[in-house]
């Protein structure tokens, strides 16, 4: 259930959001399978995911 997204056409826009962090930190993403990442390179795109989150919210408030 946990990997169940409420609306299923965010999954799209999801994996957008994750190959645009991962870019921003230096962390080439591919299509499909990515267990051959460190946790260090995944912590740093779950990271940055979570930075731009905090920033958007915090820009919406204003």
């Amino acid at each position: 259930m946990a990997n169940k997204n409420v609306v299923p056409e965010a999954r799209e826009a999801l994996n957008r959001f994750k190959m645009e962090a991962a870019s921003e930190v230096g962390v080439n993403l591919k299509q499909g399978y990515n267990g051959d990442l460190t946790s260090k390179q995944a912590g740093s795109i779950g990271g940055q995911m979570v930075k731009k989150m905090i920033e958007s919210y915090e820009n919406n408030m204003k």
